[in-house]
């Protein structure tokens, strides 16, 4: 495995060799399965993210904006009917296992939706560089995206700077927002990506990224799958939870790394998952 794989984790752990998925990770802060799921399964994936989103948007707090027509929602598991095919697909549980460890948690779902008419958004990372990433150089959590559309040129694609998920320093808003001066050095790196349904990507949410606009009259909507090692507190910032009913049906190496409370009834949540200055516009 890669030096920087978590330690204590073996090839004998892992469903897949991910080796170069994790120096991909390390180098580029970036790494895709392409064709982890069929174009019919992200098709009823972009059915649940759409009914989830009108509900959302029918109520107080069911969805945050990330910009002008760009909007966040976290959902419940129960909400994605392909949820345990994703968290047990054998990729993503061998990327989780060898960068995070085999206590990783999976603390996060939801779903990035830009709208006709959302704007590029400013570059960002999505939380402060944790202390063990800066010290140590050691990733301790992962965010997963499946589109649920095959992403066009004019849909205002995911641009992402690989290799800044090392960038430090004290200019940075909120320790995620690089100031104007930074701009010419992640516009010098940038690369826009154009998945596919079925397509899985995996990256730290540090690397420095930002959505860009969309010109055309589609959405262009993206499951989110947060997952967390050991130290990481990502959870602390996300609501979701499963019924009882539905926690036995899940098999116990899905339970294992479930991090949620189990309840009687699930209720909609309200966001809380904002990235302070991502409510600005073109920026």
């Amino acid at each position: 495995m890669s030096p920087h794989a978590y330690p204590g984790v073996s090839t004998a752990d892992l469903d897949l060799d991910v080796t170069a998925d994790v120096e991909a990770l390390y180098a580029d802060g970036i790494t895709a399965r392409k064709g982890a799921f069929t174009p019919a399964w992200a098709d009823r994936l972009r059915e649940d993210i759409d009914a989830a989103f009108r509900e959302a948007l029918a109520r107080p707090g069911g969805a945050v904006g990330r910009g002008p027509h760009r909007y966040y929602v976290e959902i419940h598991p129960e909400q994605l009917r392909g949820f345990v095919d994703l968290v047990d697909h054998p990729w993503v549980r061998s990327v989780c296992t060898a960068v995070l460890g085999p206590e990783y948690r999976i603390v996060e779902l939801g779903f990035d939706v830009p709208l006709e008419g959302a704007v590029n958004q400013p570059w960002h990372r999505d939380f402060p560089m944790p202390e063990e990433t800066r010290t140590e150089r050691r990733l301790t959590s992962l965010a997963f995206n499946v589109t649920a559309v095959d992403t066009e040129e004019d849909m205002g694609p995911f641009e992402i700077a690989p290799g800044t998920q090392w960038d430090d320093s004290p200019e940075f808003g909120h320790g995620m927002f690089p100031p104007r001066p930074h701009y010419p050095r992640y516009e010098e790196r940038a690369v826009r990506k154009y998945p596919r349904r079925g397509d899985i990507s995996a990256r730290t949410a540090l690397t420095i990224h930002r959505g860009t606009k969309n010109d055309s009259a589609k959405s262009r909507p993206v499951l989110v799958l947060g997952v967390d090692g050991p130290e990481a507190t990502n959870s602390e910032r996300h609501d979701t939870a499963v019924t009882r009913p539905y926690w036995e049906s899940l098999p116990e190496r899905v339970r294992r790394h479930l991090d949620c409370p189990i309840v009687d009834e699930l209720r909609p949540i309200t966001q809380k998952h904002t990235i302070e200055g991502l409510v600005m516009g073109d920026a």
